[in-house]
């Protein structure tokens, strides 16, 4: 027992300087993470500020319920205008009117045929005669440019007119 004791009394000066530098270095260790943490802490307090929340898991929750809601809003918008375009599909944009003198021996250019059609051709084309004595109206459905019925020539100029309105 007394060679061990006399053994450490020769070690004893370097267990306690290595202990000592051992120490030290964990005291340099836990100030240079005490002021990262502080760092970090001031961040985090200058991001929080204003946000109306007192954690980061609330501001966190409250940003995924309003991610939700403007996810349901846009699905929303997406699903009307959807719907708005097959509507626009179908709205009657294109026209075209002829006028002309259904009676070559009386009046001016009186009588008229109108096209009104949508973007795939369906729609109507109506025609008015007029002269001194008499006005006569015809309407006719339009089925992808064409009808079931006979068209004069000033219909089908009509048709035509309203094509190339929608082609431009």
């Amino acid at each position: 027992m007394a060679e061990l004791n006399e053994l450490i009394s020769e070690y004893l000066f370097v267990v306690v300087a290595v202990l000592a530098l051992l120490v030290l270095l964990f005291l340099i260790i836990v100030v240079v993470q005490s002021v990262k943490l502080g760092r970090l802490r001031k961040r985090y307090e200058r991001m929080m500020s204003g946000a109306g929340v007192e954690d980061l898991e609330s501001l966190l929750l409250n940003l995924k319920m309003q991610t939700d809601s403007v996810e349901d809003e846009q699905e929303k918008q997406r699903r009307a205008m959807t719907l708005i375009e097959q509507r626009q599909r179908m709205a009657k944009t294109k026209l075209g009117m002829k006028r002309y003198n259904a009676f070559s021996d009386q009046g001016s250019a009186l009588s008229f045929s109108f096209a009104l059609m949508d973007d795939l051709d369906n729609g109507i084309i109506v025609s008015g005669l007029h002269n001194r004595d008499s006005s006569y109206v015809y309407a006719k459905p339009l089925e992808q440019g064409s009808s079931k019925y006979a068209l004069s020539p000033e219909e089908k100029e009509a048709v035509e007119l309203a094509r190339r309105e929608g082609s431009a």
